[in-house]
């Protein structure tokens, strides 16, 4: 029996780009896409970010030394963080399970800045009665810590829990703890992934 349901946030709740990233915030301070991907995804810096190493001010604060210019603080929260793109289609799959009493558990890799972005600009993070970030947990899938906090958070044994993710790996990772695990490619798929184990959606 599946009690809970994990769900990632960046290609399965909703749709993300870095390298629009990149390019929105190279445009603030002059730089290409791939030299802004170089001084943010390269050197570490984002995993820092999603990790929690790093405040909101912090970043802002290296991302100004790394491009030797000053950057203003809203526009680069703005650039960084406007490159979700909401899958409607996941949403009445999410209400249905919560209308058959399923508990919701975000685990995503994420900074605070990309989190707060969908919350306030889509309803869909709404639905989930927890959070498992890697900001929060101090540490990025398929790392055991933040896989640690999830196992807390679902409330039910490992194996009542079903997880999708966009990563075959964190799938893996999930599934070596004893949780059921699918790899998301589109919402129909996942709907036939639990239409096997019995939930219609």
């Amino acid at each position: 029996m599946i009690r809970t349901f994990l769900f990632d946030m960046g290609n399965v709740l909703a749709f993300f780009s870095h390298d629009k990233m990149c390019e929105q915030m190279g445009l603030l301070c002059g730089q290409t896409q791939t030299e802004i991907r170089s001084l943010l995804i390269d050197s570490g810096m984002q995993w820092e970010y999603e990790r929690g190493k790093l405040t909101p001010a912090e970043f802002h604060q290296r991302f100004e030394q790394a491009v030797g210019q000053s950057v203003d603080f809203e526009a680069l929260l703005v650039a960084g963080s406007d490159i979700f793109e909401l899958n409607t289609s996941i949403l009445p799959v999410l209400d249905s399970l919560k209308a058959g009493g399923y508990r919701l558990v975000l685990l995503s890799n994420t900074c605070i800045s990309h989190f707060e972005f969908v919350w306030n600009q889509y309803d869909v993070l709404q639905r989930f009665d927890d959070y498992v970030t890697s900001y929060a947990a101090g540490a990025i899938k398929p790392e055991p810590g933040i896989f640690e906090c999830a196992l807390k958070k679902i409330q039910c044994a490992p194996e009542e829990a079903f997880y999708t993710d966009d990563i075959p790996d964190y799938i893996r990772e999930a599934k070596k703890l004893g949780i059921q695990g699918e790899v998301f490619t589109d919402t129909e798929t996942l709907m036939g992934q639990l239409a096997r184990r019995g939930i219609q959606v």
